[in-house]
């Protein structure tokens, strides 16, 4: 490495951001990239440890030390090179990932790892800035044609690798605009949409084809799963026109808590609520009135969906926001004790440092309302041992609640998209595939694949490009009988 006692010299510095009470009266991100002097600083502090277990926490295998070393020595142009090589969206990653590369990290035993994630954002930023990231197209087509379901992070990067590969690509989109749950999953403070809409030019460029507002499937999606479909095309025409199909639709389903008082008016899907903002600052009129300004705000689940929904709430102007989570609350460590493992640590979002009351092991128990609308909620504590929870005693409240946003996951992709297409699901209901050998990502049924969350299950931006990239390479050598794409 290029500073070889970096990591003793240099403390990690968090990426410049605007102040918590300026930023929640807008909706632009308010986190910056390092400026290169910074990032240089930042990218000494890596160790040279011998073994980059960060490479190995990271799902998309990004050869972290290379890239820490290029900017180290501002050699960003090759930096971003690496960092494409592996990474079809490190724009994003280097936005929204919680940076399992972070916790991997050799220093991270006893101190504070290397900043890897903001490098990354820094390496991405800068080589849009310089003009670096440019289309890529094949220099021959195939002939074929594919047909990616989905466009969010998975059904992108596949739609990239294979259009890159010499493929007809066309990526369908039952929301207005394409992106998936980047683009109305993620509130824009945390990833502006523009971010996306570049790389979609990019993509354009590169041959690939975009139909959004158009569902696939005959039957429609339920409650909580979000379309602006003006258009339907049946599985069986799909499989028609296209000679592969791949399903990278995400894991839609959200869990419901089926309890007493759920049919009351305010309590929603965070992804009922979510989404409207976003469309807010597109631009869009005739939005539906879903809004937190002036209400007492409920949000029930404590991961990145109710993070969201904390600073959504927040900046809707509302009276008060309080966070549920089943589970106990986790202990404040700072140092990672499970390393190199993912730690169950108390970790406190940007969203979180705006205003919240957080609670932990609390059960609730019944929505109670007044003319048709959610007015409060019945709620108890828990105690938790052995991984099994019980009621305490006397320790019921009600708490307050005009509007209650449901954050607790999601539990599987559309089962009629799957049962349409003829597809063989495993016991949790996802599309049943490997990810290795001969038939990686390759479903039971002729010619349709699957990957991302539509596999795996509700998971990571990054878990997703992966997947993505991985399952590209397999409808490549389905295609064509071999491939070049990296997996």
């Amino acid at each position: 490495m290029g500073k070889i006692t970096g990591f003793l010299e240099f403390e990690r510095l968090e990426e410049p951001h605007e102040e918590k009470e300026s930023r929640k009266k807008h909706y632009r991100e308010f986190y910056l990239r390092l400026s290169d002097e910074a990032a240089a600083i930042q990218g000494a502090r890596c160790m040279d440890c011998g073994i980059p277990f960060c490479m190995s926490g990271c799902p998309v295998n990004n050869i972290i030390p290379d890239w820490n070393d290029l900017v180290y020595r501002q050699d960003w142009k090759n930096a971003i090179q690496v960092l494409h090589s592996t990474n079809n969206f490190p724009e994003f990653t280097g936005r929204i990932c919680p940076a399992p590369c972070e916790e991997a990290c050799v220093l991270r035993i006893n101190a504070a790892p290397v900043g890897i994630k903001s490098i990354e954002h820094a390496i991405s930023d800068k080589a849009w800035e310089e003009g670096w990231v440019r289309p890529q197209a094949a220099p021959r087509r195939s002939g074929k044609t594919v047909a990616v379901v989905g466009s969010g992070p998975a059904g992108l990067a596949c739609a990239q690798q294979l259009a890159r590969a010499g493929h007809d690509v066309t990526v369908f989109e039952k929301s207005d605009r394409i992106g998936g749950l980047l683009r109305y999953g993620i509130p824009d403070f945390k990833l502006d949409k523009g971010v996306i809409d570049r790389r979609l030019e990019q993509m354009r460029a590169e041959g690939v084809k975009f139909r959004a507002g158009v569902f696939i499937g005959v039957q429609k999606p339920g409650k909580g799963v979000g379309s602006d479909a003006q258009e339907s095309l049946a599985p069986g025409k799909v499989l028609s026109d296209f000679d592969a199909v791949v399903l990278a639709a995400g894991a839609e389903q959200p869990r419901d808590l089926p309890i007493p008082g759920r049919e009351l008016q305010g309590v929603h899907y965070a992804m009922e609520f979510l989404p409207l903002q976003n469309k807010r600052v597109a631009g869009d009129a005739d939005v539906p009135e879903l809004n937190a300004a002036g209400r007492h705000v409920v949000v029930i689940g404590g991961g990145d969906t109710g993070s969201d929904c904390i600073g959504t709430s927040n900046r809707q102007q509302a009276a008060s926001v309080t966070n549920f989570e089943l589970f106990p609350e986790p202990p404040d460590m700072e140092r990672n004790e499970v390393w190199p493992n993912w730690p169950i640590r108390l970790r406190t979002s940007s969203s979180h440092e705006e205003g919240v009351n957080r609670d932990w092991s609390v059960a609730t128990k019944a929505f109670v309302g007044e003319n048709g609308k959610v007015k409060a909620l019945k709620a108890v504590h828990l105690a938790w041992q052995d991984g099994k929870s019980s009621e305490i005693p006397g320790s019921e409240f009600d708490i307050p609640a005009d509007l209650v946003l449901l954050a607790m996951g999601f539990v599987s992709p559309l089962q009629s998209m799957l049962e349409e297409f003829g597809v063989q699901k495993d016991v949790r209901g996802n599309a049943k595939a490997d990810t290795d050998g001969s038939r990686a990502y390759v479903t039971s049924a002729p010619k349709v694949f699957a990957a991302g969350d539509t596999r795996r299950g509700q998971s990571l931006v990054v878990w997703a490009i992966r997947e993505g990239r991985q399952c590209a390479r397999s409808v490549d050598e389905f295609l064509t009988g071999f491939s070049e794409l990296p997996r």
